[in-house]
């Protein structure tokens, strides 16, 4: 058991290291790069003919934000499929516009959208920075350089009681566009400044910079917590967990040796707003993918990608909702997974998890093999259910699909909770899908 919780432990610290160095999708992006290449995959262009050989390790990014790694099996996927696992680089966000600098009551101020199912109230009074990437010319044309301000020169600030009598029996109520801009200076041109700084990270001129993908994020680094340190408190849980946890998977089942089957890893950019884009999951980036494996695996055959995607497997990974010891009204009264007993198996009778009995028990086996059992989550008949990627790829490809995730709290806050062990068991089951 020491052993166990020693791993369990590293892993988490390697999870915190991983999320701590990807405060939006191009960094996570970027940080899954370095990760490959040190364990030998190699970098494919979408605009240049695939010549792949088995046992080749090779990715592609489509976007900047949306990456997909695979090892090439030894057989054909035609007769052996694919094992894929498929997470998401996005978590919802305030992300800024593009004339984003102003002033306002003497206030320099940064205007704003928001990304995905944000919890409004999560980003007040915290020590806020800028992320993401600036788009500069170049003799060569535009070119796209990532940046991190890494200092707290922005803040949210709340409302004091005294002018809000109220909040703490009525809640608190915000508007987006009026009460979410957060303040960095006072007084002052805004614009140039923020541009400047912008400029200084990048390493180009103020007038250099074209446009820009940017957004907030906390900078608060994440930790282990709670009385023996059974808890992970950290930003983009949802879903950087889970890309740890494939790329992690896909390594390690790499570094055991090479496997029939195909094995690939797709990380998508905006999930959180639905997946329909060049690079997400309701885009064309995976089928080009598999497509093109298949098409240049030397042992290729006739109407080979179907009859791939009809032995293929998907994994979506992505988070679960562990029952909340303050509102466990709002749980499925049967289905209340705890943090810390293990990765979570999603189900949906209307398919807004893609998980069917055949595919679940798949899952299990996995979990078994692993040296747990899994747990399981519905949502209550009486509230609506989210869903992820799972469904779109299933739709898509055709792929049989089990929905899956780890259980956490405070999902899509700007700082959610998660447990430790659960990271060495999602590693565990997922590891086990490449090497089965």
């Amino acid at each position: 058991m020491p052993n166990v919780a020693a791993r369990a432990r590293a892993r988490a610290q390697d999870l915190l290291a991983f999320i701590g160095a990807s405060p939006t999708p191009h960094h996570a992006v970027k940080t899954a790069t370095d990760v490959l290449m040190a364990a030998g995959y190699a970098a494919l262009d979408e605009r240049e003919a695939w010549l792949l050989q088995p046992g080749d390790r090779r990715y592609v990014i489509r976007g900047g934000t949306s990456i997909i790694a695979f090892e090439v099996g030894t057989r054909s996927p035609a007769f052996d499929g694919v094992r894929m696992i498929g997470a998401h680089t996005d978590s919802p966000n305030l992300k800024l516009k593009p004339k984003a600098a102003y002033t306002k009551h003497g206030y320099r101020q940064i205007g704003v959208e928001v990304y995905g199912g944000v919890l409004y109230s999560t980003w007040l009074d915290r020590d806020l920075s800028i992320a993401g990437r600036v788009v500069a010319r170049s003799s060569s044309g535009p070119r796209s350089i990532l940046v991190d301000l890494a200092a707290p020169i922005l803040r949210i600030p709340n409302l004091a009681i005294h002018l809000n009598r109220e909040v703490n029996t009525e809640g608190l109520k915000l508007n987006a566009q009026t009460h979410l801009p957060p303040i960095w200076g006072i007084d002052g041109t805004p614009e140039v400044e923020l541009m400047k700084r912008l400029a200084d990270k990048a390493g180009v001129a103020v007038g250099d910079i074209v446009e820009h993908d940017l957004s907030l994020y906390d900078l608060q680094p994440g930790t282990l917590s709670g009385v023996d340190e059974p808890f992970i408190h950290t930003a983009r849980l949802d879903n950087l967990a889970s890309c740890h946890a494939s790329l992690g998977a896909l390594i390690a089942a790499s570094a055991s040796g090479r496997a029939s089957a195909t094995r690939l890893v797709a990380l998508f950019d905006h999930e959180e707003i639905g997946s329909m884009s060049a690079q997400g999951a309701d885009g064309p980036f995976l089928k080009a993918v598999l497509e093109r494996i298949v098409d240049g695996h030397s042992e290729s055959t006739e109407q080979g990608f179907l009859r791939a995607m009809a032995g293929s497997f998907m994994i979506s990974a992505d988070m679960a909702h562990a029952v909340h010891p303050n509102h466990a009204d709002k749980h499925e009264p049967h289905h209340q997974p705890m943090i810390g007993q293990g990765p979570v198996i999603k189900s949906n009778a209307n398919q807004r998890y893609a998980t069917d009995g055949e595919s679940a028990a798949r899952f299990s086996g996995y979990c078994k093999e692993a040296g747990f059992e899994p747990q399981h989550f519905v949502t209550r008949t009486d509230l609506g259910c989210g869903s992820t990627i799972g469904p779109i790829t299933s739709a898509s490809l055709g792929v049989r699909t089990v929905d899956v995730g780890n259980p956490m709290l405070s999902m899509h806050s700007c700082r959610e909770l998660a447990g430790v062990r659960d990271v060495e068991l999602m590693h565990g089951a997922l590891y086990q899908h490449f090497v089965a």
